[in-house]
């Protein structure tokens, strides 16, 4: 077991994302690389896409697969907005960036879904890929605690999107050698916590989301009363 070691990170030591993805050149690798970014997404933000654009410039992936989870299982005893209005609304998020896909696999997968089921089904749908599976600080921080998280390693690279100053609480965390990095993503000071209490206030949160889910949002309602409740299924 090794400890996790933080990257530098885009604003507070710019050379450090810089300097690190030469070694991820396509000059350097044969297969194609996929990131996964998985999440609730109740409801996706503008920190989300610059995580994930970072996340696809530092190692130079050729695309980056959104996953919403059905019914996430570290989140059984709250509410959740219904998969689809979550589906639809990353569907909405990303349509305008070429590497950006949205995938269905765990809001169509029957029963409760874990990562190790994410991981497993992309890495059957694309088996010749390099994955890297992108996925908040906190959630990192209670990585072994993951339905079979000793099997996860050989499936996807893991890279932990941080708002900063976060990094500091996972110093010392103990997972196996080389299986996660971390970025600090400045724009990761919105939460999806937030937007949820502003619109159910009916404040603003342009620009905080994108213009789509802002007017998604808007259509149907969400948030300003009781959130529909997703399948049964979910994800840690």
């Amino acid at each position: 077991m090794a400890q996790l070691n933080p990257q530098e990170s885009a604003t507070d030591q710019g050379a450090g994302l810089a300097s690190a993805r030469p070694a991820h050149s396509k000059r350097c690798r044969r297969r194609r690389r996929v990131g996964i970014m998985g999440g609730t997404f109740d409801p996706i933000h503008n920190g989300h896409l610059v995580a994930a654009s970072e996340v696809a410039w530092v190692y130079d992936l050729d695309e980056v697969v959104f996953v919403p989870t059905g019914r996430p299982v570290f989140k059984l005893d709250r509410e959740v907005t219904s998969a689809e209005d979550r589906y639809l609304m990353t569907v909405i998020a990303t349509a305008s960036n070429p590497k950006f896909t949205v995938s269905r696999v765990d809001i169509d997968r029957p029963g409760v879904t874990y990562t190790i089921d994410t991981l497993r089904d992309i890495h059957a749908m694309r088996p010749d890929c390099e994955l890297y599976f992108i996925t908040g600080a906190d959630a990192v921080a209670e990585i072994m605690r993951w339905k079979e998280a000793n099997q996860m390693w050989s499936l996807a690279r893991f890279v932990a999107v941080s708002r900063p100053g976060y990094s500091s609480s996972l110093k010392g965390l103990e997972l196996p050698a080389h299986t996660v990095d971390m970025i600090e993503i400045p724009a990761l000071a919105i939460s999806s916590t937030d937007v949820r209490k502003r619109a159910a206030r009916d404040m603003p949160v342009w620009y905080l989301v994108p213009d789509g889910v802002v007017q998604y949002i808007n259509k149907h309602g969400l948030y300003r009363g009781k959130p529909r409740r997703s399948r049964g299924s979910g994800q840690s």
